[in-house]
């Protein structure tokens, strides 16, 4: 008995049929031919003998192929800094300067006084210095190219002072004294897990000392019996050795949050106050900006930094240091950023405010017969900022049926809009803090989609 797949037909059988001329006409001849081909490769797996619908699994084909690969969801997790969907969504205003930016010729590194050629990394240079207080600061392209730039610029082939209790890992498998090797420097452990004194930093000094680095514990928190030096001791420490103290925050937290529950977290402000030569942290976490990794300090250890080739070979582009720039200038004023940055705006959002949200939400989802209830909960910062801390809030919880909650939660993911939620004792839970009013109604439409 012959293979009934035989039946099929060829590539160039499929590409002749008068099915497939109309999409021959609007799409290039390669990606229909690579659609034909995925159709016939899954028809064969599957044993089918014929292909009666294939000018729609041909289209279907290059519909996916043609869809870009990152694509809009609502985020409705309760997770702010949610690091697989993107962290920070950027403020208005920054967007409009990415745009133009984007949109045409720019003076990246261009003088329009002198007509000469300037330095794209003087960009953002003034606000970093204005808003923390520091003599100079600088921008590359992420926080982990921050840290490997400080660390070759000033340690490149010597010994780093670093205690065993922040020696970390953060998402993606990134672990610090993997980075600091790949940075050229040694890592010269001191203290325990728990407990690191400042006598062990000064023990640990010797002429292959080049720097002493703290790197903030940002996914996690030690309690109990732990001892760590403040970062006033450590830089007195550094001078006294003539060595930098380099500092990674993490976060970019430029503003006072305990009045929203929100503490613990160290400001960018303060660690430059504290005397740290260079102080590292992210522009996509609590800056609220496109990813970037910022840089401030003393300006001769910024000038060592910019000498550095990695300044080069991280160096933004004129887009993100246009969304910085204007992230940054919304930080003067406290009240401007907490209304403008979605960021700030979702950590400091009333328990008032949130529950009128809940509400509007719920009322929206049951005139299209979907059954929820409102209960309290928590949402989280993410991002490696506030670990341990939650934030009350008020959820729509669904009632999955006729479906499963997991099974509700990914019919959710694959919606259009695609929603992104949380499951928890058999619910699907969305939490308003992270969805901005005029998304509900997207919300409703794929809930009621989804259940169906």
């Amino acid at each position: 008995m012959s293979d009934p797949r035989r039946r099929l037909p060829s590539v160039d059988n499929c590409l002749r049929s008068p099915l497939i001329a109309p999409l021959l006409a609007e799409h290039p001849r390669h990606l229909v031919v690579a659609a034909v081909r995925e159709v016939l490769s899954a028809a064969r797996h599957a044993g089918a003998a014929d292909l009666i619908d294939l000018p729609v699994m041909v289209a279907a084909q290059i519909a996916r192929r043609e869809a870009p690969s990152q694509q809009p969801v609502l985020n409705a997790t309760g997770v702010v800094l949610h690091t697989n969907l993107g962290r920070a969504p950027i403020a208005a205003r920054a967007v409009e300067a990415m745009m133009r930016a984007a949109s045409g010729y720019t003076t990246l590194e261009y003088h329009l006084a002198d007509g000469e050629r300037g330095s794209r990394l003087d960009h953002c240079r003034g606000l970093l210095s204005e808003l923390t207080g520091a003599d100079d600061g600088m921008v590359v392209v992420n926080g982990a190219g921050a840290l490997v730039l400080a660390l070759n610029a000033h340690a490149a082939g010597r010994e780093v002072i670093l205690s065993r209790g922040e020696m970390i890992e953060i998402g993606g498998s990134f672990r610090i004294p993997e980075i600091m090797a790949k940075a050229g420097v040694v890592v010269r452990e001191v203290g325990t897990t728990n407990r690191t004194h400042l006598d062990d930093y000064e023990r640990a000094i010797t002429p292959a000392t080049a720097a002493i680095l703290t790197v903030h514990r940002s996914n996690f928190t030690q309690t109990g019996f732990t001892a760590t030096p403040d970062s006033e001791a450590l830089a007195a420490l550094a001078r006294r050795a003539r060595v930098p103290y380099l500092v990674d925050v993490g976060s970019g937290l430029l503003h006072d949050l305990s009045p929203w529950g929100l503490s613990g977290e160290p400001g960018v402000q303060a660690m430059v106050r504290s005397g740290a030569a260079v102080v590292i942290f992210s522009g996509d976490k609590l800056l609220g900006g496109p990813q970037a990794g910022c840089l401030v300090g003393e300006r001769a250890a910024m000038a060592a930094c910019r000498a550095n080739p990695f300044a080069r070979a991280m160096r933004c582009d004129k887009v993100t240091l246009a969304g910085l720039e204007a992230t940054l200038a919304l930080h003067r004023d406290f009240a401007t950023a907490q209304r403008e940055i979605p960021v700030l705006a979702m950590l400091t959002a009333s328990s008032q405010a949130l529950a009128a949200r809940a509400e509007q939400l719920a009322r929206l989802l049951r005139t299209a017969d979907v059954r929820c209830q409102l209960q309290e909960g928590n949402s989280v910062v993410g991002g490696g900022a506030f670990p341990d801390a939650t934030m009350p809030t008020t959820l729509v919880a669904l009632d999955p049926a006729p479906h499963t909650a997991d099974a509700l939660a990914r019919r959710l993911r694959l919606g259009n809009p695609a929603v992104v939620a949380r499951v928890e004792a058999d619910r699907v839970l969305l939490d308003p803090r992270t969805l901005r009013d005029d998304q509900l109604v997207g919300v409703r439409d794929a809930v009621r989609a989804a259940s169906a």
